[in-house]
């Protein structure tokens, strides 16, 4: 009996040394596991450090990694808004500081996506703005923040009084830009003076290079006048740089023109050759086959002259490279470069990407209404609460409010359709 109890000690001691072995073993293939396991998890780490660091030493060699730029552009919109006074601050965060003042509803045109071929019914004179009321608001809305200027029409240079509102507007302090808006009809003989009074920058609107379909469109004659005052802004490019040549494109109409237009900007650094979509307002008889999105004609312009549209991002931010996409959000024109062209080219796509995300603009009617949105149809006659005699302070307040009313985009429209 006790041979067996000791056999039967051995057999069990036996046993357990089995099991002891089999779980040391068991445990081994698992440390092992997990070593291998570690170790993939190890090498997948490592990977995403180096794809990490990589892609940091990209972002370094153009300039400022990602991450940088965009703190960079949150702390330049703080400071910015430190500058703005919160009346120009909408409820999207977006500081107001690009004024648009039309000085006149007349022109000397009638182009045909513009205005209806019986023209538009004019506000008497005495309802319009007098250049001491444009001067008045001007200088309001820079000393709320406003920094950049531009007037426009209708057709600006038909005011009568449009030399002394011009010199009037060079003298409102902290303006870092003047610019002006033409048609470029009456415009070669204003240059010297704009000059004088320090508009640096100019666009002019030009549709088409031939004679006969410039007359087509805008129902006058004068495509020779307006290359004159073009080529005349051009001769003085430590003057208007840039010079933006701005041209509506319809399917159909002028789209086959495209090209010849961006040869224009061959030989010019200033000049920006922008195109703009086809956009809807009441009257000019907008019709979707007419309608080309800015796609569509940057193809044909990269399959024409066999060479890539090259994006170009000059926010003037200091210096700091951001990324494409956010400076174009806060921006007209998709600007971009191309070999063999010293100017530029750019793309207004209001219509198939609209950049009113970014929006800064804000707009005042030759009869004094102040519009915040292009698109929009709420506006507030400044003009009347000047000529009742409202103070400084009350007009802020009017501004304010309708600044706070502005919808995110196409003035609260759904689409190009809807508006």
């Amino acid at each position: 009996g006790g041979r067996g109890g000791v056999a039967g000690g051995c057999a069990n001691h036996g046993m357990l040394t089995r099991r002891d072995g089999m779980r040391g073993r068991m445990m081994h293939v698992e440390q092992r596991m997990k070593r291998t396991s570690d170790e993939d998890e190890n090498n997948s780490n490592r990977a995403l450090l180096e794809n990490i660091n990589d892609r940091e030493r990209e972002s370094e060699r153009v300039g400022v990694s990602v991450a940088a730029a965009l703190a960079m552009r949150r702390q330049q919109q703080q400071q910015q808004n430190q500058q703005v006074h919160e009346a120009l601050i909408d409820s999207f965060g977006r500081a107001h500081t690009y004024l648009r003042i039309s000085l006149t509803e007349r022109c000397n045109l009638r182009c045909t996506y513009c205005m209806p071929a019986a023209g538009v019914q004019l506000t008497p004179n005495d309802q319009l703005l007098t250049s001491a009321e444009l001067e008045r608001l001007t200088h309001l809305f820079a000393s709320l923040g406003v920094r950049k200027l531009r007037l426009t029409g209708g057709e600006p240079t038909v005011r009568r009084d449009f030399d002394d509102i011009v010199q009037r507007m060079s003298a409102v302090p902290n303006l870092r830009m003047f610019c002006v808006t033409s048609n470029g009809i009456a415009l070669k003989r204003k240059l010297p003076m704009l000059a004088a009074s320090g508009v640096t920058r100019l666009n002019i609107s030009l549709d088409t290079l031939d004679a006969a379909k410039f007359e087509k469109l805008a129902r006058r004659p004068g495509l020779g006048l307006v290359l004159a005052s073009l080529n005349a802004a051009l001769e003085r490019p430590s003057v208007f740089s840039p010079v933006k040549l701005n041209v509506v494109v319809m399917r159909g109409v002028n789209d086959d023109e495209i090209v010849e237009f961006v040869k224009l900007a061959r030989d010019h650094e200033q000049l920006h050759v922008r195109f703009i979509e086809y956009m809807p307002f009441g009257g000019n008889n907008w019709s979707e086959p007419k309608f080309l999105p800015y796609a569509d004609m940057k193809r044909t312009i990269e399959h024409s002259l066999g060479q890539p549209l090259v994006p170009v991002v000059d926010d003037n931010g200091g210096g700091a490279t951001r990324r494409r996409e956010e400076v174009w959000a806060h921006k007209t024109a998709k600007m971009y470069r191309m070999a063999g062209i010293k100017g530029r080219v750019g793309f207004v796509s209001s219509m198939s990407e609209h950049f009113c995300g970014g929006c800064t603009r804000l707009r005042l009617t030759a009869d004094g209404n102040f519009k915040v949105c292009l698109f929009g149809t709420g506006e507030v006659s400044l003009r009347d609460a000047m000529r009742r005699g409202d103070s400084d302070q009350q007009l802020v307040q009017l501004i304010a409010d309708a600044v706070q009313r502005k919808a995110f985009a196409l003035g609260g429209s759904r689409d190009r359709f809807d508006i």
